[in-house]
């Protein structure tokens, strides 16, 4: 971009927001951990951030979930900064916050001003474009369910209400938070496309509509804050942490996304017996063929292996199935059934980086896609009450049954620690490894105390 069109940009991007009477704006960058952070510059001095971004210790993607204390087995510490350099493209007006805006950020090194090996967006981007030289580009969308609670006079968490899944008693006592819920986020840009109260009590499900890869995981960060800072405004608080309640419904973030080819949608196809194309086929058989490893990158916090259990509808097997809610991969058809059309990806949640998360879910489907792996048998029944011998059988295996166990698994993919890259992988394993030890003992009780209001 020439000097003169930047200074018009920068013109332009000034004077919405100062129509718009913002003081500060806030630039965002997600973690290691999951947490979303920010440092926000004023108005009167936004010129240098337009600029020089903004800088951060690269100890930040050092820290675990429970604490600002550098992990030191990221091998990074107090010397050395990196730049948080914002996409303007994704500036939004904050809806929940008089006088802010938010814009997400790469992490770029000063020197060369190419984006940092541990930057999750770049991580993202890559992939993607990895994706691209194959002709092939990923719509996806991230499905949340989150719990609206409050405080008690005691202090302790409770749900809005006691509803069921669906229930209209929900929709209506829930109706005035859904509605600016949904008006906040149409004002940034992200579309929504239906809601219903969840199973769980005070547990929520607003979809919206799926994007290109780098788009969708932005809006997973524009969601997350959405929810929550529109519930602080309403006086509630907006938890995704996926296990809440022992007896309740936990929280997934199921991955929904579907393959295309110069703007058409290629994952099915009718003339196939199972309605899935060659090319989505093989990218399915590499997710299922790296799902173990996947666990550590998409339910990475030690709460989400409480909600992945039989029987749950979480799929706790690494199955594959045409609308089987048991399944790890549900094939989602078109209305009349002869071809796929989505595929959702079941083994997600948000306490997973949506960077991190979907570029390694491509990384994954790529590796598929290059050795022409085969989908396995298709699974029509619950996983858990084929008998275990024929499980073994067809190779249909449980999942992790904990963090530390999906981190081993992590530790032994080549194709992943590759795909994330020398510098990422150390960080990022060593961050959730750190949380898994410190964690590890922790009633769910415990875990809910300190971690219902960071998710």
């Amino acid at each position: 971009m020439h000097s003169d069109e930047k200074q018009t940009r920068n013109e332009t991007l000034k004077k919405t927001l100062t129509d718009a009477h913002i003081k500060f704006v806030r630039i965002l960058w997600c973690d290691n951990a999951n947490l979303i952070r920010a440092k926000a510059a004023h108005i009167n001095y936004l010129d240098d951030y337009i600029k020089n971004g903004v800088g951060i210790t690269m100890a930040q993607q050092a820290l675990p979930v429970m604490y600002d204390s550098v992990v030191p087995e990221t091998g990074l510490g107090p010397v050395g900064e990196v730049r948080l350099m914002p996409d303007w493209s994704t500036m939004t007006v904050l809806p929940y916050a008089e006088g802010h805006a938010q814009v997400l950020s790469d992490m770029v090194i000063s020197e060369t001003g190419q984006v940092w090996e541990h930057c999750p967006r770049g991580f993202l981007r890559k992939q993607v474009q990895k994706l691209e030289r194959q002709g092939l580009v990923i719509q996806a969308v991230f499905e949340n369910e989150f719990f609206l609670l409050r405080r008690s006079v005691d202090g302790a968490l409770e749900p809005v209400d006691a509803t069921v899944f669906s229930a209209t008693g929900s929709m209506n006592q829930n109706q005035t938070f859904i509605n600016a819920l949904a008006d906040a986020l149409i004002a940034q840009g992200v579309e929504v496309e239906g809601y219903y109260p969840e199973s769980g009590p005070g547990q929520q499900e607003l979809n919206i509509r799926y994007a290109e890869a780098m788009q969708s995981a932005d809006r997973q960060i524009i969601y997350r804050e959405t929810v929550r800072g529109m519930a602080n405004l309403h006086g509630l608080i907006g938890s995704f942490l996926p296990k809440i309640f022992e007896d309740k419904a936990g929280s997934g973030c199921h991955l929904n996304f579907s393959l295309w080819h110069q703007a058409k949608n290629i994952s099915g196809d009718p003339q196939q017996a199972n309605g899935i194309s060659s090319e989505a086929g093989a990218f399915i058989a590499g997710l299922l063929d790296h799902l173990p490893a996947l666990c550590a990158l998409t339910i990475p916090s030690k709460n989400s292996y409480r909600r992945i259990r039989p029987h749950c509808w979480a799929g706790a097997f690494r199955t594959w199935g045409t609308q089987n809610r048991e399944a790890a991969v549900r094939i989602c058809k078109d209305p009349k059934g002869t071809r796929a059309s989505r595929i959702e990806y079941k083994i997600s949640d948000a306490t997973a980086n949506p960077y991190v998360a979907l570029g390694s879910l491509i990384a994954a489907g790529l590796d598929g896609l290059q050795r022409n792996l085969k989908l396995p048998e298709e699974v029509t029944l619950d996983p858990s009450l084929i008998p275990e011998a024929d499980r073994t059988a067809r190779g249909i295996d449980q999942l992790p049954q904990n963090l530390g166990e999906a981190l081993e698994a992590l530790r032994k993919d080549d194709v992943l620690l590759r795909a994330l890259g020398e510098g990422l992988a150390r960080s990022y394993i060593a961050v959730r490894q750190n949380e898994w030890e410190a964690l590890k003992d922790m009633s769910l009780e415990e875990e809910v105390d300190l971690l219902a209001e960071r998710y």
